[in-house]
């Protein structure tokens, strides 16, 4: 698949395409970041899970399988009672991935944690408690945490306070880190435009250790290139851009489509001139 953006690919955001591209952000990030972690810490690839209901519109990273609710049986206690119609409810179940970086022979705590954010986490609805809570939980231990919200869509969901993050500036996407240091007020934001190329982001680890690199555009770009995703930009953006963002996008896929002509390579004689057939005009 061709990037045509600069950075996030909005037409990504869709629901339908975001699972897949959140599971190979995932592990590429983890491919990414392993190499630098060597030989005290090790990345890993967790998961969380929660229960979804059917009438769901927002797709979870991971539609693992039904699970059927069994209703209560219902007796019929005297002879005037009705019956009644039983109905049962199924829910899904769903799973969640993110990555710990842990110390590699140890059993000390989860060093950091780094949240890629799913649509379920920004609406209300089980996914969201279920983050939140995790979110809670991490901001209350040793473990620094990284999150990175990629979805324009949904209620504000990193830990660094809304209002704080909108007084830095105008955003598009986000990326948080909050390190485990004192009272753990203070936030490193990563404000992303629609036009800017996705940061490189300090990953905290323990100790005295530096900060190691996430390359978050290398590894967007790599899942979207291998990824294959068939976008049909000639189709509104889901969720959809204002006027004006759906403007710059349109002129960005104009060009793309655009073919310019390769000239010949340094040294290579141009093709030699084709005689006319017989009986042609001078």
């Amino acid at each position: 698949m061709a990037m045509l953006f600069p950075g996030m690919d909005p037409f990504l955001e869709d629901p339908q395409l975001w699972p897949s591209l959140h599971t190979s952000m995932i592990v590429y990030i983890r491919d990414q970041l392993q190499p630098q972690l060597r030989p005290r810490y090790i990345a890993t690839i967790e998961e969380r899970v929660f229960v979804e209901g059917p009438d769901r519109e927002v797709i979870p990273d991971v539609w693992i399988r039904e699970r059927l609710e069994k209703s209560a049986a219902v007796g019929v206690a005297a002879l005037e009672a009705d019956a009644p119609e039983v109905v049962t409810i199924p829910s899904l179940e769903v799973h969640q991935r993110y990555i710990a970086i842990h110390y590699r022979k140890s059993d000390r705590p989860v060093v950091t944690l780094i949240e890629l954010l799913s649509p379920s986490n920004k609406a209300a609805g089980p996914g969201r408690e279920s983050y939140l809570m995790k979110q809670r939980e991490v901001l209350r231990s040793p473990t620094h945490l990284v999150e990175v919200d990629l979805l324009r869509k949904g209620t504000h969901t990193v830990a660094v306070p809304l209002g704080a993050a909108k007084k830095r500036g105008p955003y598009q996407y986000l990326a948080c880190v909050n390190r485990s240091l004192g009272s753990r007020a203070e936030y490193e934001i990563y404000r992303i435009q629609r036009d800017q190329r996705l940061p490189r982001v300090r990953i905290p680890l323990a100790d005295d250790d530096p900060d190691v690199v996430l390359d978050l555009q290398a590894a967007f770009r790599h899942a979207g290139e291998q990824g294959e995703y068939e976008i049909d930009y000639s189709q509104p953006c889901i969720p959809p851009l204002s006027p004006e963002d759906q403007a710059w996008a349109d002129d960005l896929i104009r060009q793309s489509r655009a073919t310019p002509a390769v000239p010949p390579a340094p040294g290579t004689a141009p093709p030699p001139a084709q005689s006319p057939p017989p009986g042609s005009p001078p």
